[in-house]
């Protein structure tokens, strides 16, 4: 590696989320501050939900019997 073009590297760097969790990972910030990981995050805690509320299995459904009901006529 070139000298002195590097950034410092932080074995141990700290990082807090606004959830008040804390853990260490390398980076070149000794200190990170994050709004979001792995302990709030609702895909990582299962709390993440997944709504058909636009109904788009039934718009699937009727593109695809109108592509069908063209096909038949051809």
């Amino acid at each position: 590696m070139k000298k002195d073009i590097h950034p410092q590297y932080y074995p141990s760097a700290r990082v807090q989320c606004a959830c008040g969790n804390t853990f260490t990972t390398g980076s070149t910030k000794e200190y990170l501050d994050v709004e979001i990981c792995s302990k709030c995050h609702p895909f990582y805690t299962g709390k993440d939900k997944v709504l058909d509320t636009v109904g788009q299995v039934q718009k699937f459904r009727k593109r695809l019997a109108k592509k069908e009901g063209l096909r038949k006529k051809r």
